[in-house]
């Protein structure tokens, strides 16, 4: 295969990666929307992991929900949409970037998308998961932020890869 088909096959799996995070979030979102009462509770794993829906005026554990409607619009949607359209440029036409990489930058931006399209056409995001185990609780999230995290995962543990394998002790 040559490079152009190579480039070819790269962007047409990153395009795929993005749209199955968008999609697995926005199934997800409609499903809970459409059976599921504002703020009812329904327990999927006794009160370890259960269903909640909300929705989320804010950012991050609702921050931002408080600023006056016309900064939280620049602020929540405009902002973060131009940084998502610039991320898929960047993933699209990076020569160098490494498989895993543009994995963790899809599944990131596949994240911010889904959360975005929520809030420009809700006006808020469907938030409906939250994971109880004493010690370690969440928020309420959504598959978006799942997909956010995985990706910043993904960049973590690519990180300690390579300080790994340049320093062989660590």
């Amino acid at each position: 295969m040559n490079l152009q088909s190579n480039r070819l096959i790269r962007n047409i799996s990153i395009v795929v990666v993005l749209i199955a995070n968008i999609g697995c979030d926005q199934i997800s979102k409609s499903v809970v929307r459409e059976n599921v009462g504002f703020y009812q509770t329904i327990h999927v794993i006794k009160d370890y992991v259960t269903i909640t829906y909300v929705e989320n005026t804010g950012a991050f554990l609702s921050i931002g929900s408080s600023l006056p409607d016309s900064i939280k619009v620049f602020v929540l949607s405009v902002i973060p949409l131009i940084a998502l359209l610039f991320g898929i440029i960047y993933l699209l036409t990076k020569k160098n970037l490494t498989w895993l990489s543009a994995l963790a930058l899809s599944f990131a931006i596949g994240g911010g998308i889904g959360n975005i399209y929520d809030r420009l056409v809700h006006g808020s995001v469907t938030d409906f998961m939250h994971i109880n185990f004493g010690l370690f609780q969440t928020g309420i999230f959504n598959m978006a932020d799942v997909s956010i995290m995985t990706g910043m995962f993904i960049f973590l543990y690519q990180s300690y890869s390579r300080q790994k394998s340049k320093f062989p002790g660590i």
